[in-house]
């Protein structure tokens, strides 16, 4: 799909960038990211953001975390390991895609959700969902079967991790690559300081915007594997879980991970 910028949005983004712009267009391109998306030497300028932390697909021989949909404390060591070789794989195939569609000196600016070092927050909100859904087992309300055959396709690398694997696919010079944290929780980020008396009503219950900002993430996977009736359930006893499991002595947060690379002159 193609199709141009109004004259009405191209005179406000003018305004905003407050420099000569040429002609603007909008094209959609179907298929995925860990695929090639447009002609080679095509693209001077790609943007990334909060995606490549999913993963292709979900690794592959992990039938044994049992319990768990994502890498826990307690999954074995191998489920570890398959999750960091398909992100390894997935994140070395984008940067060839991208690198082949860029032109020289092109520039790939990334922004995603990586490990965080200490608290790994990410991991305890999926252990939370794993939580929910295995009382749904031991009530007979879905198959063990079931739980165990759906790992989520995502994975938090750590800084380290994500430089190694593109100075190893070696189409990108690094100009820029750090790590900062950002508050889970809506609430959290609120200071007071635009509010004379009291928090706003929306901001009130972090437990419930959480869960909001979880659910845009998760509810799509878990429905295509369990269904509608019993994801709906699964979320209604994730916010009770995390009400009851939410570490009281610090504010959840995400660690991000933002990148800005040039390609290489092949």
């Amino acid at each position: 799909m193609c199709f141009c910028l109004s004259m009405r949005s191209k005179k406000n983004l003018t305004s905003e960038v407050k420099s000569q712009m040429g002609p603007l267009y909008f094209f959609g391109a179907p298929g995925s990211f860990y695929e090639k998306l447009f002609p080679n030497n095509s693209l001077h300028f790609v943007h990334s953001s909060y995606s490549l932390q999913f993963l292709s697909k979900a690794p592959e021989g992990i039938e044994n975390n049992k319990g768990h949909i994502y890498w826990a404390k307690t999954s074995p060591p191998n489920v570890l390991k398959a999750y960091l070789e398909q992100y390894k794989a997935d994140l070395s195939f984008f940067l060839k895609c991208r690198a082949e569609e860029l032109v020289e000196g092109g520039r790939l600016v990334v922004t995603l959700i990586g490990e965080d070092p200490v608290y790994k927050d990410c991991g305890f909100i999926w252990e939370i969902m794993s939580m929910a859904l295995n009382d749904m087992v031991k009530e007979g309300i879905i198959k063990e079967e079931k739980v165990n055959t759906f790992n989520i396709p995502l994975y938090y690398p750590s800084l380290d991790e994500v430089k190694t694997e593109i100075d190893t696919q070696g189409s990108f010079e690094i100009n820029y690559l750090e790590t900062s944290q950002v508050n889970f929780a809506e609430l959290d980020n609120w200071d007071g300081s635009d509010f004379t008396s009291k928090k706003p009503e929306s901001l009130k219950d972090g437990g419930y915007n959480m869960e909001n900002s979880f659910r845009a993430i998760a509810e799509p996977m878990l429905t295509g594997h369990f269904g509608e009736s019993v994801t709906k359930e699964a979320f209604n006893r994730f916010l009770k879980y995390l009400a009851d499991n939410m570490p009281k002595d610090k504010r959840l947060k995400l660690a991000n991970i933002t990148m800005s690379l040039t390609r290489k002159a092949f």
